[in-house]
């Protein structure tokens, strides 16, 4: 079961913890340490959920 609200993130990032997941299960991996596994490595790779757009300072 999932932890923690998932929306933020994008449908990208979505599909990419899946496959992931996928992967680790295949190598043997619980179904709990594969979820945590793959949003782990999501998260390293993108910082977290949905960025917006260019954010620039007015200096």
């Amino acid at each position: 079961m999932s932890r923690g609200d998932k929306s933020s993130y994008t449908d990208k990032q979505k599909r990419q913890a899946e496959h992931i997941e996928e992967s680790e299960k295949k190598e043997g991996r619980s179904e709990k340490d594969a979820e945590r596994i793959a949003w782990a490595t999501v998260n390293k790779q993108d910082g977290g959920g949905k960025k917006g757009g260019s954010k620039k300072s007015d200096d």
